[in-house]
């Protein structure tokens, strides 16, 4: 059960309550974000289960009006300066912060309000949560930027099903129609169980032979793999159970786990999978649901879930080196910054537009594009944006918008269709798209 947290008032803001506008930041990539006007609400997942797996599971959002995860940006009205409340070191605790919109003023209450810096920044939001980025990136040592490589991965077409012959079948199209392709990346369905990663499932006859015959092709080997995540039915929970801590919801068929990688044994595994997978032959990994590597509760060690979440990453770039590039997936945003080559900010794509439900967090394109834009000021200052893979099939809704959003928002750029399902214009797409990857610098305004 989730315990009553205590907001305290921090602020009460003059706003006009037709033109005024708030960005509250989501938790972790797959949280909808957005900059909304005052009088509107924040997001909220539908489903429960999905406030584990989207949102922020221990500090779920009030009823109405807003809340940021560490930052939550102000604009009073047009030509007003922009007020920016922000975690003073979001690497090691972030406060939930909340807007409520009283009349014309709105009131502004925080989770541990000493951990939050109110500063009052010149000019729209939109400049003002770069100028945040920019300085949040100095403070977390975010050095220079890698430009990312291109990508085609498994998902979108194949999702689980997946198999060797599929992914072969694509790595001979991408060469026979010269895409500029440098990584072929295997996305979920390689293996046996989740949790399991050494362990590929029987639709893969081996992993170092796949691994090699793409880099026979002039390209990488990427991976898919979810290291924080174990499954009801893994090897691992049955043998390891002292390993897993926290609810990490349910997919797959299955309950979830979060690995306790402050546990000696589960970091030894950890350790042993990437070195692995490295002399296997990969080199570029999505790693992904890394929100159960900051579920709430305790660690083995006595580390808070965040600081629990920082180590499991480091251990993972220890085990492989400087050369892989690395790509997160729904993981807590503020606390990632300077961990990972490139991230995630959006939920998933989906060949259809609106997924229905009423939550911005699942999958669809409405949702995606939602996020993608409340996001992009991450791009070039925290690491590469990642907006979601191209899709751009003749199956795929509103195709043109989609690859629109891509190429002025996409830093990462990863073509996921099945190549010969392409018509002419889609496969000029995802070439011209795939050719032009700007440089992993701020998007220009």
């Amino acid at each position: 059960m989730t315990r009553r947290q205590t907001f305290h008032p921090i602020a009460e803001i003059p706003v006009d309550p037709v033109r005024g506008l708030v960005h509250a930041h989501g938790w972790q990539g797959w949280t909808p974000t957005a900059t909304l006007p005052v009088g509107e609400y924040g997001f909220r997942p539908v489903e429960p289960v999905m406030q584990t797996m989207r949102y922020r599971p221990e500090r779920p959002g009030p009823a109405d009006g807003f809340q940021g995860e560490g930052l939550l940006a102000v604009s009073p009205g047009p030509d007003s300066p922009t007020r920016v409340f922000a975690a003073g070191d979001g690497r090691a605790e972030v406060p939930s912060i909340r807007a409520h919109l009283v009349g014309e003023r709105l009131l502004i209450t925080a989770h541990l309000p000493d951990d939050i810096v109110d500063r009052t920044l010149p000019g729209p939001i939109d400049g003002a949560l770069a100028a945040f980025a920019d300085d949040f990136a100095v403070q977390a040592g975010v050095g220079a930027l890698r430009r990312p490589p291109t990508v085609w991965c498994s998902w979108y077409h194949y999702f689980e099903s997946v198999t060797e012959s599929d992914v072969l079948e694509n790595l001979r199209a991408v060469g026979e129609h010269d895409l500029p392709v440098d990584v072929i990346q295997v996305d979920d369905g390689w293996e046996e169980e989740v949790g399991d990663w050494l362990t590929p499932s029987g639709r893969f006859s081996s992993l170092p032979e796949l691994a090699r015959r793409v880099q026979a092709d002039g390209r990488r080997a990427g991976l898919w793999l979810s290291p924080f995540v174990v499954g009801a039915r893994s090897r691992l929970a049955r043998d390891h159970p002292e390993w897993l801590r926290g609810d990490a919801g349910h997919n797959w068929g299955q309950d979830l786990y979060g690995l306790d990688v402050t546990h000696p044994g589960a970091a030894g595994y950890l350790r042993e999978v990437f070195r692995t997978l490295c002399e296997w032959g990969f080199d570029y990994f999505k790693l992904d649901f890394l929100y159960a590597g900051a579920l709430p509760g305790e660690r083995h060690s006595g580390a808070s879930p965040i600081a629990a979440y920082r180590e499991g990453m480091a251990l993972i770039r220890e085990a492989i080196g400087p050369r892989p590039y690395l790509l997160g997936s729904g993981g807590p945003i503020l606390p990632s910054v300077g961990l990972v080559d490139a991230m995630r900010v959006s939920p998933d794509i989906a060949p259809h537009f609106d997924a229905g439900t009423g939550d911005l967090s699942d999958p669809g394109q409405r949702a995606a594009t939602l996020s993608t834009i409340g996001r992009s000021w991450q791009h070039g200052r925290f690491w590469v944006n990642d907006p979601d893979c191209l899709i751009v099939r003749p199956a795929v809704e509103r195709r043109a918008d989609w690859a629109a959003i891509v190429e002025r928002h996409g830093g990462l750029r990863a073509s996921s269709d099945r190549i010969a399902d392409l018509d002419g214009w889609g496969l000029e797409t995802t070439r011209r798209l795939l050719s032009t990857v700007p440089p992993p610098t701020p998007f220009a305004p």
